[in-house]
Order: C-alpha cells, then structure tokens, then sequence
C-alpha cells in the first residue's frame, strides 16, 4: 500500500510547533498518544475532511460530535450566511436568542431556564458555581475519567486528553483549588454513597456524564443513574449531567430523555452551536433564578449567545425534529461498532466495544469496559496500530484509545462497508 503523502502538513506543524505550544491549540490534535504526525485539515463536505495535501478521509471525529449531519450542511451555512450578513456579534440581545433557548426549554426535560454560554468548558465552570451558590455548599463529587472541561477544580482524575497524555492532573492548578473536589470511580455507587457519607453538610453537587465520552465510551449501569438521583435528592445535593457531548446527539432530550433519569442541571454544547463555539446550561427555574441578574452567582460573556452559532444551532435543531434521524444514526452507529468488533475477532484481534446511538469506542483489551481503571488496561500501542493504518487508508478517527468515534446522517452505507473492509486488512496485519 502507498504511504499517505503528508507533506504539506509536516511543514505546517513544524512552522507551527514555533508559534503554537506543541504545535496545537488543543492536546489530542499533536497526534502524541499514536507515534504519528498531525494532519492539518484543509476542508470538509458530508462524511469527508480534506487535509492541505490533498488526501481525503472519512471523519469518525466529527469535531469531537457537533457535526450531527456532517460538515458544511448546507441548510446551516445558508442559516450562518444569513446571519453574518446582518452583524456578527452585538453584545447585547437578540430574538434569535430567545428562539434557541425555547427549542432548549421544550427538549430538555430538566430545563425550566437556560443560559447560553460560548463552550462546554464554561457551562460546567459556570453550573458548578451556580450549584455551590444555592446549596451554600463547597464540595463537589465528580467521576474518574469523566472530562468536564479544564477549568482548574475539574482537572483531577480527568479523561480526554488528560487521560491520552497520561497527565492525573495539571501544572498550574494550586492545590487549595482541588481540595473540595471529590473524585471517585464511574460506576461505583457505594463509594458514591461513602462520599456523601463523609461530606453530606458539605456537598453542593454530584457531577457526571450520564453516558461517559472522555474515556472512550462507557456506559453507566444498571440503577446507577436512578441512584444518584436518590442520593442527591435525600441528602440536597444538585445534580449535575454533563451533556455537552450526549445532548441531542443520543435524543433530541438528550441522554437524560433516553435513559429516563432527570438532573437538576444540565450542561450543553457541541451540537446546540451547529458546528460553531456554543455551550449552555440549565435546569430547574428555583436554581436557575440564582444567576445574575436575577441572583447573586455571577456569570457573563460577551460572546454569549454569538448570533451566527445561534442561527446554525436553531436550524441543526429543527432537522433533528424530522423524522426519523435519531433512527438513521442509531442504525449507522450499530452497525459501525458491531463490524468493527466482528472484523477484530474473525483477525483474532482481543477487542471490546461500547456502543450507544451514535457514539461508540473500540477497546484494545481483554475485558468488558465499565470505568476509568478497565479503559486504562487497553492496549494503547495496538490503538495507534489500528489509527495509523485506518488513517493510511483514509479513515480518519480520534487520535487516542480514550474518545469516542461519531457517525452523522452523511455518513452513507458505503462509508460503513468501506471502513469495515480497510479494519479487515488493518486488523489482519495487527494479528
């Protein structure tokens, strides 16, 4: 087989490991955790992204899940185009505003109010906040591997890059700023239980993802989401569903629709912004009154609520309410994942897969994946195997064990058979 010819991007990231640290603007792009060079995307159209060397890919990143219906759809940038014509930001209050946070409000089931904020990053610094300024609380308990952003009383025990750069936390983060951060096990209710026990007068909120995307995919089991609920309704703690990759990807309500189990508060982004910076939180009225001006916790953002990426989100949401899309991906991303897992076992490839909608990972390791420590035991040398040789065959997914793969409504049965066949023939040189 050729080798990908990656030249133009080789000078592009030497040029830019002098300007940009690492030669990024976000960790995972560097291609660290797979022995690999980063190709710089040039542009994007349905299922494909186009590098500056010319070299197609189909994209199972997706930009990391806000790209429900593939690049450059072009219902949302006639909508983008719309709005840019008319001013880019304004920094003062809009109609369209008011449209998206009703589309929110009406889908959502735990949002009564919502506040639209411009990243998923500080949607949950600001509903963290927002929970420790109504419960009068401190102290908040959040999941290993569970990623919610790098605002620093988040970055312990984190998953996504965190966890691809084997970093536990980060420089740079003073220890009095963790030391009410509680971590314990995804899954582990009884230490759940343990750290309320100890911390019950103290604890302004439980923080998760309901479905977890930041250490490759796991899902939560049985009762442990109902459980939290219940800890956090008899002891007065907020809970808090980070949703900002689930929302509106696995329902139209979101993860918490799907699964049944109602928070207090939800954070979002990703695919409310269409594609464009956009990140949100909300919840019950009673905690959202808090927020100014209508409260004393202080949140603002002179980008908030950006008019081009509340017209691309107002018009991804209104093709998510057509007919039959959360059934299109549901089928795409079954069928992805299962061909994967069964294209690993039939070249005698030790896998396990977690799949759900339209997010799924591939597991290099002998075991069932249910928490931080089992997605730890994969083989992180064989992912980089699996990555370099999709990519060398035009297979664009995540540059680490540790994330998610995401389908679109672009993504066409031929990508799937496609895929299926290049993971045969990578998988067979793997064995």
């Amino acid at each position: 087989m050729k080798q990908l010819d990656i030249s133009n991007s080789k000078i592009l990231f030497e040029k830019a490991e002098k300007l940009i640290p690492g030669g990024v603007n976000s960790p995972v792009r560097a291609f660290k955790s797979v022995g690999s060079q980063p190709a710089f995307i040039k542009e994007g159209h349905g299922s494909r992204i186009v590098d500056e060397d010319g070299n197609s890919y189909v994209d199972y990143v997706c930009s990391w899940g806000p790209l429900i219906f593939g690049h450059a759809h072009p219902r949302i940038v006639t909508a983008i185009k719309a709005a840019a014509e008319t001013g880019t930001t304004f920094g003062a209050a809009t109609a369209a505003e008011v449209t998206l946070a009703e589309m929110i409000v009406d889908a959502v089931p735990s949002v009564e109010m919502v506040r639209l904020v411009s990243s998923g990053t500080e949607a949950v610094m600001s509903a963290i906040r927002l929970a420790r300024g109504f419960t009068r609380r401190d102290k908040i308990i959040k999941f290993e591997g569970c990623y919610h952003g790098h605002s620093d009383s988040l970055l312990a025990k984190a998953g996504s890059g965190i966890a691809t750069l084997g970093m536990p936390d980060s420089a740079g983060v003073p220890p009095n700023l963790t030391i009410d951060t509680i971590t314990v096990p995804y899954n582990n209710i009884e230490a759940v239980r343990a750290a309320v026990a100890l911390h019950s007068k103290n604890t302004a909120c439980i923080i998760v993802e309901p479905v977890a995307g930041n250490m490759g995919v796991v899902l939560p089991k049985q009762g442990f989401l109902e459980a939290l609920r219940q800890i956090a309704d008899d002891n007065g703690i907020v809970l808090i569903f980070d949703e900002v990759i689930t929302g509106f990807r696995l329902a139209y309500g979101g993860a918490q629709e799907r699964l049944g189990v109602i928070p207090d508060l939800t954070t979002m982004g990703k695919i409310i912004g269409g594609g464009l910076p956009m990140g949100a939180y909300g919840g019950r009225k009673d905690i959202m009154e808090f927020v100014a001006p209508s409260g004393p916790v202080y949140q603002a953002g002179t980008l908030s609520g950006n008019p081009l990426a509340v017209a691309a989100g107002i018009e991804t949401l209104k093709m998510l309410k057509e007919p039959g899309v959360y059934e299109q991906l549901e089928e795409k991303g079954k069928r992805l994942a299962l061909g994967l897992l069964d294209a690993a076992a039939s070249a005698g490839v030790q896998t396990h897969g977690n799949q759900i909608g339209s997010m799924s990972t591939i597991f290099f390791t002998s075991s069932d994946v249910t928490d931080y420590a089992s997605a730890k035991k994969s083989n992180t040398s064989r992912y980089a195997a699996f990555f370099n040789g999709m990519l060398e065959r035009g297979f664009y997914f995540a540059p680490s064990q540790f994330e998610a793969a995401f389908v679109s409504t672009a993504h066409s049965a031929d990508d799937t058979d496609s895929t299926l066949a290049a993971a045969k023939e990578v998988f067979a040189e793997m064995k």
